[in-house]
C-alpha cells in the first residue's frame, strides 16, 4: 500500500528553520498534486504548499517566501523548507498526495511535529 513517510519536525526558535521531509513509497505521481499540510491545536488542518505534475508551486499567504516546497524525484522524497518560523507555525505538518486540488486527498503521511518558540 502506499506510505507517506514525514520526518524533519522539531523545536525551534523563532527566526530559525527545519526542514520536513516526506518519503513517499508504492505511489507513482503521474497527475494531481503532492502537499504540505498543518494543523494547528484546535484548527482545521488546511493547505500550506502544493506541487503539480507541471512542477508549479503554490503557497498559502501566510507561508509565501518563507516556505519553498520541493521533490527529490529519484529519491521518491517531498521537502518543505521553513526559514523565518514564527510560533503561529506551530502545528503538525503532514504530507499528502491528492488531486488536482489539495482538497481531493487520497493518501496522508502520519504527520511530524513543529514546534516554534
Amino acid at each position: 500500500h502506499v506510505q507517506l513517510v514525514e520526518s524533519g519536525g522539531g523545536s525551534v526558535q523563532a527566526g530559525g528553520s527545519l526542514r520536513l521531509s516526506c518519503a513517499v513509497s508504492r505511489y507513482t505521481f503521474t497527475d494531481g498534486c503532492l502537499g504540505w499540510f498543518l494543523q494547528a491545536p484546535g484548527k482545521e488542518r488546511e493547505g500550506v504548499a502544493a506541487l503539480n505534475i507541471d512542477g508549479k508551486t503554490t503557497y498559502a499567504d501566510s507561508v509565501k517566501g518563507r516556505f519553498t516546497i520541493s521533490q527529490d524525484s529519484a529519491k521518491n522524497t517531498l521537502y518543505l523548507q521553513m526559514n523565518n518560523l514564527k510560533p503561529e507555525d506551530t502545528a503538525m505538518y503532514y504530507c499528502a498526495a491528492t488531486g488536482a486540488h489539495l482538497s481531493d486527498v487520497r493518501h496522508w503521511g502520519q504527520g511530524t511535529q513543529v514546534t516554534v518558540s
